[in-house]
């Protein structure tokens, strides 16, 4: 959705900014008195402030600075200063936003988020150079090419891992529970993103990877369900839909894929200071999968239209949730065009899933946790990046956040040490502990899980026709 919140006070607001920077610091107290009865609610001694700091830049720098560069960087550190996902773009950025979003462009791979000046690996894309070379969630990025990413900021440092297809870049990563860094070479290429894989586990048993969600997902999952059921027979006994490592993306398409495994319910709503903020989405059916059973996988880095989906199938009781609390990505951004060219992503709204919940740095608490047999049964994810860890991070509302998974299962520690990110796009119950699992529980066999503190095997219920 575009809005263009731009009133009168707002106009006046930029009006008064651009007059005190064009004519300079001495200008602003005339205006300050002889106007101050039209510009009521205007900060003028801050206006003032940045006036002379931008007049003290322009003259005593070490360097000559343009009006642009300095207008552009007071613009973004004003938006940055709201919250981790509220920004300026300027014109070229919001092109190659764009780009991503359509699911073509160059790079890595890898989606990133700012981290103490540094960088953190939110997911990588599956199939991907930063798939490939084993790159993780949480992984820390702490050089590029050598060079430090310290205060380098989130747009250049994501400039510097762009370049020619075929050329080379190194990271050097710290990763968690590792003492040392780590260099990793990765050559890189024009990123064609499919958002949805489809395979059969077993006989009538299906698995649907979502990578992200782009403009024609939902259409995509709906031609693999199809694609699934031919291959069935004509129906699944049961279903595992994989949102790990999934970003999110694009708002719609999450609503979409939602809305084709419910019969009607709410799928998700929004609530913002302003009208236009706040919106509902309901699911109208009908259920192409007819209650079959579904079981989602999430990890951390399950974010944004990934938690959508998943809140509004658990929620709606119509997927068991599976894996580990996910990243907790639940603020909405409105993009606004502006007229240079550029755009200003702004946060506008909080996300709600239909049980009233916010996702917002809470994430999704998963029915079936899985954790890494250790001490105390410690799960590693817990000590991830979230989006509760990140600067400026919005509070969420309410108190959601003390629901508790119902059981738990214990990963060997022989499956995890250490390994590269699997390619989740090639599933493989084998190797990968979570979708044995999954198979398993959708197949009614009993597993090893935790119960109360208790240890025992179960069968595990399984949703049916939107009743648990």
């Amino acid at each position: 959705m575009v809005t263009f919140p731009f009133g009168m006070a707002s106009r006046n607001f930029l009006v008064a900014a651009c007059t005190a920077l064009c004519l300079g610091p001495g200008s602003i107290s005339v205006m300050a008195a002889t106007d101050s009865t039209r510009t009521d609610g205007i900060p003028l001694r801050e206006i003032q402030t940045l006036s002379q700091i931008f007049s003290l830049i322009r003259a005593d720098y070490v360097d000559q600075v343009s009006n642009r560069r300095l207008m552009e960087g007071a613009i973004a550190g004003m938006v940055r200063s709201l919250d981790p996902h509220s920004a300026y773009l300027a014109p070229r950025q919001w092109q190659e936003m764009q780009s991503v979003t359509d699911g073509s462009f160059g790079g890595l791979g890898i989606r990133v988020m700012p981290y103490h000046g540094l960088l953190r690996v939110l997911a990588p894309i599956d199939g991907t150079p930063a798939a490939k070379a084993g790159i993780h969630h949480g992984d820390l990025i702490i050089r590029i090419n050598g060079k430090s990413v310290q205060g380098l900021g989130l747009e250049t440092a994501v400039d510097q891992m762009r370049g020619k297809p075929g050329t080379a870049v190194t990271l050097t990563l710290l990763r968690p529970h590792q003492t040392s860094p780590v260099d990793v070479t990765l050559e890189r290429a024009v990123i064609h993103v499919k958002s949805v894989h489809a395979a059969m586990l077993a006989p009538h048993y299906g698995y649907i990877r979502i990578s992200q969600f782009q403009e024609n997902t939902g259409n995509s999952v709906r031609h693999a369900i199809q694609s699934l059921e031919q291959q069935s027979g004509g129906k699944l006994s049961g279903l595992v839909l994989d949102l790990r490592n999934n970003p999110g993306g694009v708002l719609r398409a999450g609503v979409q894929t939602a809305g084709l495994f419910l019969n009607h319910g709410l799928i998700v709503y929004t609530k913002g200071r302003t009208a236009s903020s706040r919106m509902r989405f309901t699911a109208h059916g009908p259920d192409l999968l007819r209650g079959t059973p579904v079981i989602i996988l999430i990890n951390g880095g399950s974010a944004s239209a990934a938690e959508i989906v998943t809140g509004a199938l658990k929620d709606n009781g119509r997927a068991l949730v599976m894996g580990s609390r996910s990243f907790g990505k639940g603020s909405v951004q409105t993009i606004i065009p502006l007229e240079n060219g550029g755009a200003l992503k702004l946060t506008t709204a909080l996300y709600y899933t239909p049980a009233g919940c916010s996702i917002q740095g809470e994430g999704i608490v998963p029915n079936i946790d899985i954790r890494t047999a250790g001490p105390a049964g410690q799960n590693p994810e817990s000590t991830l990046l979230n989006e509760a860890e990140l600067q400026g991070v919005l509070a969420a509302p309410g108190r959601c956040h003390q629901v508790k998974p119902r059981y738990v299962l214990l990963e060997p520690m022989s499956m995890k040490g250490g390994k590269p990110q699997k390619d989740l796009s090639k599933p493989d119950p084998a190797a990968d502990f979570a979708l044995r699992e999954a198979l398993d529980v959708l197949e009614h066999r009993q597993v090893q899980a935790s119960v109360n503190g208790k240890t025992a095997e179960v069968a595990i219920p399984l949703p049916h026709d939107g009743k648990r």
